[in-house]
C-alpha cells in the first residue's frame, strides 16, 4: 500500500510518531485564517480569538497572517476595519504576555467590489506582496484570469485560496494547470486532507499535492469545530511528509516581515 493510499485508511504507525510528523511548526506561519474578532464569519470575540490561537499554538504555530473576508454585501471589510480588529487582538495578546505574532491582510472575494479595490490600489496585501483571492463555491468567476492579470500588473502576486474546494473544477484538472500557468499560486486548506469538506475535496487535494501544485498552506480556521478537526488531523496524518512533493512557501513570508517591518501590509 502506497503512502498516499494509506491516507484513506489507518496506518500502523504509533499515534505519538504520527503526531510528531503532523506537528505544524514546519510551516512557521498560518497565512489563511479568520482569527480577527467580530469582523466576519470567523471568531466572534477577542476571547474566542485567544482560545483559537491557544489551540493553534499547541499544534506548533505561533505566527499568523489574519485574513478576514472582504466580500461585497456580506463582509464589507476595509483596511480600516481590519486594522482596528487587528489592534484589538494584538493588545489582548500583549496584555497576556503572549509571544504570538499576528499580522493582517484579507481574503478577497472575486466580485464587483474587488474590481474597485484594484482600481484604487486598495488591496489588503500580505508580507511579500501576496494577495489572497477566492471564488464562490457555487460557480466559477468569469473574472478569475482578468483578476490574476490585474493583481500582477499592480506588482503583487495572487494566491487562490483552497482551489480543491471548487467542485466545478474536480472533473477538469487542466484548469488548475491553467491557473498556475497564469502565475497564480495555490493555497491548500489543511482540513481538505481529511474528509472534513467531503471525499471529493480530499481526493482533489491529494492529487494536487502529488502533482506538486500547492505553494502555501493555511488552516482557514473559523471556529472551535475547525480547531478540533485540525487536532484530529495532526494526530492522524504525517503532514510534513505528505506535503513533500510541494514547495511550501509559508516560511518565506517571515523574510518579508524582517525586511519591511511588522505590519507594513494591508
Amino acid at each position: 500500500m502506497g503512502f498516499f493510499s494509506k491516507l484513506f485508511g489507518v496506518g500502523d504507525k504509533s499515534e505519538s510518531n504520527i503526531r510528531e510528523l503532523g506537528k505544524l511548526n514546519f510551516l512557521e506561519v498560518d497565512m489563511h485564517n479568520h482569527l480577527l474578532p467580530a469582523i466576519d464569519d470567523g471568531s466572534k470575540s477577542v476571547e474566542d480569538s485567544l482560545t483559537l490561537i491557544n489551540g493553534l499554538t499547541q499544534l506548533g504555530l505561533s505566527k499568523f497572517i489574519c485574513t478576514p473576508h472582504i466580500m461585497e454585501g456580506v463582509h464589507p471589510n476595509t483596511k480600516s476595519t481590519i486594522g482596528n480588529a487587528h489592534r484589538q487582538l494584538e493588545s489582548a495578546l500583549n496584555d497576556r504576555g503572549s509571544k504570538v505574532e499576528i499580522y493582517h491582510a484579507a481574503e478577497h472575494m472575486i466580485d464587483g467590489g474587488l474590481a474597485g479595490l484594484i482600481d484604487k490600489d486598495n488591496l489588503c496585501v500580505m508580507p511579500g506582496g501576496y494577495v489572497l483571492i477566492e471564488m464562490s463555491y457555487l460557480s466559477e468567476s468569469r473574472a478569475l484570469f482578468q483578476t490574476i492579470f490585474d493583481i500582477q500588473k499592480m506588482g503583487y502576486k495572487p494566491i487562490l485560496a483552497h482551489p480543491e474546494r471548487y467542485n466545478y473544477y474536480h472533473m477538469n484538472f487542466d484548469m488548475y494547470k491553467q491557473i498556475k500557468d497564469a502565475g497564480c499560486l495555490l493555497q491548500l486548506n489543511l482540513l481538505s486532507i481529511s474528509r472534513y469538506y467531503g471525499v471529493e475535496v480530499k481526493s482533489t487535494a491529494l492529487t494536487l499535492i502529488k502533482s506538486g501544485m500547492y505553494d502555501f498552506v493555511g488552516t482557514d480556521l473559523h471556529h472551535e469545530r475547525h480547531l478540533k478537526a485540525l487536532q484530529d488531523l495532526v494526530a492522524k496524518y504525517p503532514l510534513r511528509d505528505l506535503l513533500k512533493p510541494c514547495t511550501i512557501l509559508n516560511p518565506t513570508l517571515l523574510d518579508a516581515v524582517a525586511v519591511h517591518g511588522k505590519n507594513e501590509v494591508g
